[in-house]
């Protein structure tokens, strides 16, 4: 048990499959969302526990949006009948552009939800149709303008980047008319192609930037987004000062988190288990059926590189016994530039973020 919780709750339903997701979804019915809606309630029930805090829920997707204020606010409700629901936690809802309007924003602020993850994407109408977005960019502005009317001072927007075709003109124009929104944080994916989805065919693999072009977008986007007040404090995230996203930050530092719903993942009471992407089976089951991933999470290597994610990076004294070994592989990553160190702290610099893979495995392994 490692101190205050965190729920994801996976809302799998989506109005159309985009064409570069590989998420878990179904399509949204109202007689399924009913009776999800019942099953993560009843698992809540099950999972709870009066000693735990919870400060941080996040409704991820799919898209979470579709569900009803009022269906959302009951889950909420739950949690804090099974739990205690901390007075200033963070509730996130991952949302579609389309799935909001200001009555709805109004609702989801009454029952609790203070912060907005929005899935824009790209500020520019035809890149929106590639990736099979059914807004516009038109109506991914109203959203934001419309929930900040609502009273949301928390606003995230995704940022896809390296998409085909790309441009170092498209990118800066999609970035710097997203960040002139009233928004204070970015989330900025690098697009890959995944097995079985719409865009894994040579058509879109062609079009593609290599991964030189990859890195030089990924460098500038960097580097605009910190100019306009975004600070880089993860891999593929950005913020204002005291906007950084506290519950993905408990991924990073190994912190609990318990997850409801088909395909979740958790890190709970020492275990990793993840439960199986079937709703017809999560709705099914009394309880969700998990399949444990790791009973002994969050060792050296695991702590250390989910820590060198995270641009505040590695404290060596929290990993003191392997100090020496760490030190003596530093330099050469230095000296290229994709590290930093101030002799009690490491930390991957944005050209070492490109690389991370590369470079935790050497530093770590």
């Amino acid at each position: 048990m490692c101190g205050n919780l965190g729920l994801y709750i996976h809302v799998p339903f989506c109005g159309r499959k985009c064409a570069y997701c590989d998420f878990y979804s179904v399509n949204w019915s109202k007689s399924a969302a009913v009776d999800y809606t019942a099953a993560v309630l009843r698992n809540i029930r099950h999972y709870g526990d009066a000693s735990r805090i919870v400060d941080t829920v996040y409704f991820g997707g799919g898209t979470p949006s579709l569900l009803t204020s009022q269906q959302i606010g009951s889950i909420i409700a739950e949690i804090r009948s099974s739990f205690q629901l901390e007075d200033d936690a963070e509730i996130t809802l991952e949302a579609n552009p389309c799935t909001l309007n200001g009555e709805k924003l109004a609702e989801l602020r009454n029952i609790g939800v203070n912060r907005l993850s929005i899935g824009v994407q790209s500020m520019i109408d035809e890149e929106l149709k590639l990736l099979g977005r059914v807004h516009d960019v038109k109506r991914a502005e109203q959203a934001v303008l419309d929930a900040a009317k609502a009273g949301f001072e928390n606003i995230s927007c995704d940022l896809m980047i390296a998409l085909p075709d790309q441009t170092s003109e498209s990118l800066r124009f999609s970035a710097e008319r997203m960040t002139s929104l009233p928004v204070q944080h970015i989330s900025a994916y690098i697009l890959k192609t995944e097995e079985g989805t719409a865009f894994d065919c040579d058509d879109i693999r062609g079009r593609l930037p290599d991964d030189d072009r990859t890195a030089e977008l990924y460098l500038e986007m960097t580097e605009l987004l910190e100019k306009q007040g975004f600070m880089q404090y993860e891999v593929s995230n950005f913020a204002k000062k005291g906007f950084e996203s506290r519950h993905n930050c408990r991924y990073w530092k190994c912190e609990d988190y318990l997850g409801i719903g088909p395909a979740a993942h958790s890190c709970y009471e020492g275990k990793r288990f993840a439960v199986e992407r079937d709703l017809a089976a999560f709705v099914s089951s009394k309880v969700q059926q998990v399949t444990v991933t790791d009973d002994s999470p969050c060792g050296f290597e695991e702590f250390a590189m989910l820590r060198l994610r995270l641009k505040e990076g590695l404290l060596l004294s929290d990993v003191e016994e392997h100090r020496n070994d760490i030190l003596k592989k530093l330099p050469p990553l230095v000296k290229e530039g994709y590290a930093e160190t101030d002799g009690e702290r490491i930390w991957l610099t944005a050209k070492g973020f490109l690389m991370s893979n590369s470079v935790i495995e050497y530093l770590v392994f």
